[in-house]
């Protein structure tokens, strides 16, 4: 039993050390936090307090926290006078900002 121990304790610590999901997390995020800022520019019509942005033409993202998902369809299809991004993001492009807007949000 102890030996057991010893050997779930290991891949834990050696998954956590070695994971390259970990480094994936923050690189999404920052690509999401530059393409909301850059080539989506997301920060002139929303108010996203990370960004520095404060636009008033979209919802303010910070009051709405709106999750993954919903962000995924919005910029996909886009929503009310938003245009859809699907064509002028790539899918990972549009993963990176809905991920960056969930974090920064929630």
């Amino acid at each position: 039993m102890k030996k057991k121990l010893i050997n779930i304790s290991c891949c834990i610590f050696l998954s956590i050390i070695i994971s390259p999901q970990v480094i994936k997390a923050d690189d999404l995020f920052d690509l999401g936090k530059k393409i909301f800022l850059e080539k989506g520019n997301c920060a002139t019509c929303h108010t996203l307090n990370d960004a520095n942005s404060y636009g008033n033409i979209g919802p303010n993202l910070d009051e709405i926290k709106p999750d993954i998902m919903r962000i995924v369809l919005a910029v996909t299809n886009g929503i009310g006078v938003m245009p859809a991004y699907e064509g002028e993001l790539s899918n990972a492009e549009i993963k990176a900002v809905a991920t960056y807007v969930a974090q920064s949000t929630n």
